[in-house]
């Protein structure tokens, strides 16, 4: 019998390839956070691949916050290990994650704006000590992830809009997809703080505008990331 119709095999792209020997290479050379990774030059000549493929594989690792490409001075690891997630997890959180922030910007807007006029003084207190704890969290060297999470959260409790609240529920898992692609970016836990202090004092002044416009921006600043420059497909060729 015929097997000419046999089930395809799928072909992994080059530069996947090309991140799991990265991977290995670090695990078994022994780096860890800090170490820089050779040129792209010279990964290309011993992979026998083009340099395209090499640059791809680097941005996909800096787009998962695994490497820092500084330029002119080579890339070097942010962690001791270069456990990537899967390419196509990637590309399917890439193809959603515009819709997300959309809709983060018109509920959070206006969230913000009620807060201001409604706030109460538990909801203050609540707001204050989600602050309180992602500046710990950033003091420690982490992302700030659990105090950014508190912060949105009292904001959407201080708005007291159930109708509101419950579009946020449901909605909740894709907000901390984009809360995550947003933290790991360089530098932007700081400013993520420093923005939501804006929105409480604003909040906390009961200024209706200026908290939506606050958050607005914020939420501007949470959609410029990597993860939406990157082309899946682009420059995957296999010589150089």
């Amino acid at each position: 019998m015929s097997d000419a119709l046999r089930p395809m095999e799928s072909k992994p792209r080059l530069y996947e390839q090309v991140l799991d020997r990265l991977r290995r290479y670090v695990a078994e050379g022994g780096l860890g956070a800090g170490d820089r990774l050779p040129p792209e030059r010279d990964l290309a000549a011993r992979l026998g691949v083009s340099r395209a493929s090499v640059k791809q594989a680097i941005v996909v690792l800096e787009v998962q916050g695994l490497v820092e490409a500084r330029h002119g001075g080579g890339t070097y690891l942010v962690r001791d290990t270069l456990d990537v997630e899967p390419v196509d997890q990637l590309v399917e959180r890439r193809r959603r994650l515009p819709d997300v922030l959309d809709a983060r910007e018109a509920l959070e807007t206006k969230l913000a704006e009620l807060a201001a006029e409604r706030r109460t003084d538990e909801d203050i207190a609540a707001m204050d000590s989600a602050l309180a704890r992602m500046q710990a969290e950033i003091a420690a060297g982490e992302h700030g992830v659990e105090g950014d999470r508190l912060f949105h959260a009292a904001v959407t409790a201080a708005a007291h809009s159930g109708i509101l609240a419950e579009f946020m529920r449901s909605i909740a898992e894709q907000i901390t997809e984009s809360r995550h692609e947003s933290l790991r970016q360089p530098s932007r836990p700081t400013r993520s703080f420093t923005q939501h202090r804006a929105i409480l004092n604003a909040i906390v002044a009961q200024q209706p505008r200026q908290a939506a416009a606050a958050m607005r921006r914020h939420v501007q600043t949470v959609a410029k990331v990597r993860l939406l420059d990157w082309d899946p497909e682009e420059n995957d060729s296999p010589s150089a």
